[in-house]
């Protein structure tokens, strides 16, 4: 989904383009977390978005995209710079790793989303930095130059973009910066996996699966599950959530894990007998119920008839028509620290 941050950071870099703030090197032009708009990307650019929805805008308007990085020594590295600001110094690294010596870097956040920093930032990496604003952006850009660049802090800021394990409520899981909830485990899934009856059995969905957390949970809780399918847009989610998985299993051979790069929204190939899920529901900073009713829709229609949903959200969103549209039976099962579970079954046809 796009918001208004994205728009003004696209914005931001065609304006530093298009008034030649920089000119384009000859050579291959890298756009890192790049989304249509505002005459960006260009035709012939290589464009870079592991989020399914943007993937898919990219790849329908014609433009060569990736969901990881696939080239080395390029001209130009273009980055539209993520909200978190260890993202954002994992992309600037993964971007220098990727250009050519000489090769030129940009980059755009919003003055909100850590802009702010971006000109710094790139100027502590490279040695030094340009940069301008505009509609309520920065963008800074710089050179490559080999002889110049802070090899121990690139060191530091490529670990940053890798999986790594970290400790939280006495759990131990594989994960990355720049997920959601990425060093920690969610209040709300947390609440939902307490909640999980040990019954669920059969073929189970994660909708929205993150790094794999409600998953480890099914595992752990419910052994008459014979097929276990995780569901998440973001690719970058999709190793964490493998090793996770692995190491939940702990060997066993009864249960098959598919993990899939995708766009719950788009629908599901069911038919599941139970779909769990803490859906999205913030677009930028905004609230978006309409992300969790369009997650509440697709698990509806890839139910089996008996099959049932276990859903937790903030108690403020209004999921309870929705639910009462599409199933048969809806009922809040738990409300805590300003979350409530809910359990929905006789999904409706």
């Amino acid at each position: 989904m796009r918001t208004a941050d994205d728009d003004d950071a696209l914005a931001a870099l065609a304006w530093a383009l298009e008034t030649g703030a920089f000119a384009l090197p000859e050579g291959e032009v890298l756009f890192l977390n790049a989304r249509p708009g505002h005459a960006l990307p260009r035709p012939g650019w290589r464009c870079v978005q592991p989020l399914r929805p943007a993937f898919e805008a990219l790849a329908a308007a014609g433009f060569d995209a990736t969901p990881e990085i696939a080239v080395a020594r390029c001209a130009t590295a273009l980055l539209r710079a993520p909200r978190s600001r260890e993202a954002t110094r994992a992309q600037l690294a993964q971007a220098v790793d990727a250009l050519a010596p000489g090769g030129l870097i940009a980059a755009a956040a919003g003055n909100s989303a850590g802009g702010r920093g971006l000109q710094g930032d790139l100027a502590a990496l490279l040695g030094e930095a340009q940069g301008g604003s505009k509609h309520r952006c920065r963008v800074a850009w710089a050179r490559k130059d080999p002889t110049r660049i802070n090899a121990g802090l690139l060191a530091q800021w490529r670990a940053l973009g890798e999986v790594r394990q970290v400790v939280h409520g006495g759990l131990c899981f594989w994960t990355r910066p720049g997920l959601f909830a990425w060093d920690r485990v969610d209040a709300a899934s947390a609440l939902l996996a307490e909640h999980l009856p040990v019954g669920l059995a059969g073929r189970v969905a994660d909708a929205g699966a993150g790094w794999g957390y409600l998953s480890m949970a099914l595992l752990r809780r419910c052994p008459g599950i014979a097929t276990l399918d995780l569901f998440e847009a973001d690719a970058r989610a999709l190793e964490p959530a493998r090793r996770n998985l692995e190491d939940a299993l702990a060997g066993r051979t009864d249960v098959a894990i598919r993990a899939h790069w995708h766009d719950v929204t788009a629908g599901l190939p069911g038919p599941f007998d139970a779909v769990v899920m803490n859906p999205p529901f913030h677009v930028g900073r905004a609230d978006d119920p309409a992300l969790g009713r369009a997650f509440i829709a697709s698990a509806a229609a890839a139910l089996a008839p008996g099959g049932a949903l276990w859903l937790v959200a903030n108690r403020h969103l209004p999921y309870e028509a929705e639910l009462e549209a599409r199933f048969g039976t809806v009922r809040r099962i738990a409300e805590r620290d300003g979350f409530k579970v809910i359990h929905a079954k006789e999904p409706r046809r």
